[in-house]
C-alpha cells in the first residue's frame, strides 16, 4: 500500500528541559548530533526513501528548518512541511491529521534507527492484518540480538514478549480515536493510571502482566476503542532502539557505525566526513 505522509513528532514537554539536549547545548532534543547529523535529520532521511507524498515534523522550535542544517531539508524540498506542536501529542497528531493524506505514520524524532525498509514492513503487515491502525513492536530477542543493552523494557505477552518502536499506523483518518490514547504523554504504557483510561482497567490488567496472547489483547482493545488496532511485530530489532540518554545515543551510533561498516555502497544518509565505523568498544555494553 502506498503510504500517504508520515509524522515526525519533534515537539517537546511544556515547561521541561530535555537533559540530553541541555548536555549538548542545543535548544531541542531532536538537535542533538548524533554521528555527526541531528538525530530529526536521520529520521528525515528515512523518510525520504519512502513513497510518502508528505513528511510533517510537529516542533514547538521556530526556525527548525534553518537550525537543523541538514541537507535532507533541500533534498525533500515541497515534501517537507514543518508544523507547531500542540502541548500533547494527541492534540499534534490531531492537527496534522487534519490536512495529511493517508495512510499515515506516526513516529518520533528520536527514533533514528528507523528505516525505510522498516517502514514499508510497518504498512505491509497493518494491510495483512486488515488493521485500522497499529503499534510498531520488535520481538525482545531480535531486540537483544542486535545490542544487549539496547533496550531494557519489555512488555511480556503468553506468547511473545516486545519492545515499543514509536512508530504508529493510521489507515484512514476514523482510526484517529485511538490517537486519544497518547493525550497524557507518549510513553504511556509506562504509566499504569493512562493504559486505564485509554484501555478500560480490565485490558489494563491484561496488558501490564500478559495474561494472554498479544493479538487477543489488542482485539479486547480495539472493542475498547472501537478501532481495530493490532500489534505490528517488524524484524529489525534496532528499531525499538530510540535515543533518550548518553546510554542509548552511544548503542545508536554504534549501530550506525556497523550498519555502514556492513554496507555494500555508501550509505546514502550519511554526509560528507561521517565517520564509517567506531571501535569495537562503543559496540560493547554501555551503561
Amino acid at each position: 500500500m502506498t503510504l500517504g505522509s508520515i509524522l515526525i513528532l519533534a515537539g517537546r514537554r511544556p515547561g521541561a528541559v530535555d537533559a540530553l539536549a541541555e548536555a549538548h547545548g542545543v535548544a531541542d532534543k531532536c538537535l542533538v548530533p548524533v554521528a555527526g547529523r541531528p538525530m530529526l535529520a536521520h529520521v528525515l532521511a528515512s523518510a525520504a526513501e519512502t513513497d510518502a507524498a508528505q513528511i510533517f515534523v510537529s516542533s514547538h522550535h521556530e526556525g527548525l528548518a534553518d537550525d537543523l542544517g541538514d541537507i535532507v531539508v533541500d533534498r525533500l524540498g515541497d515534501r517537507l512541511v514543518f508544523v507547531p506542536a500542540a502541548d500533547n501529542l494527541a492534540d499534534s497528531v490531531l492537527a496534522v491529521a487534519g490536512i495529511a493524506p493517508f495512510p499515515l505514520l506516526i513516529t518520533t524524532a528520536d527514533n533514528c534507527l528507523l528505516t525505510p525498509a522498516t517502514i514499508a514492513e510497518i504498512g505491509a503487515e497493518a494491510v495483512r492484518l486488515g488493521a485500522e491502525a497499529g503499534v510498531a513492536l520488535a520481538r525482545r530477542e531480535d531486540v537483544l540480538a542486535v545490542h544487549p543493552e539496547g533496550q531494557r523494557r519489555f512488555y511480556e505477552f503468553s506468547d511473545v514478549a516486545v519492545s515499543n518502536c514509536n512508530a504508529y499506523w493510521m489507515g484512514h483518518r476514523g482510526a484517529l480515536t485511538a490517537a486519544e490514547a497518547f493525550r497524557g504523554g507518549g510513553q504511556f504504557v509506562k504509566k499504569p493510571v493512562r493504559v486505564m483510561q485509554a484501555f478500560g482497567l480490565i485490558n489494563l490488567l491484561r496488558f501490564r502482566f500478559g495474561l494472554g496472547p498479544i493479538h487477543h489483547i489488542f482485539r479486547r482493545i480495539s472493542r475498547h476503542l472501537n478501532v481495530e488496532v493490532a500489534p505490528l511485530l517488524v524484524s529489525d530489532g534496532a528499531t525499538a532502539i530510540d535515543v533518550d540518554n548518553d546510554r542509548s545515543l552511544r548503542v545508536t551510533e554504534a549501530l550506525m557505525a556497523r550498519r555502514a561498516s556492513v554496507s555494500p555502497r555508501p550509505n546514502c544518509h550519511e554526509t560528507p566526513g561521517e565517520p564509517d565505523a567506531v571501535s569495537e568498544r562503543q559496540l560493547a555494553v554501555t551503561r
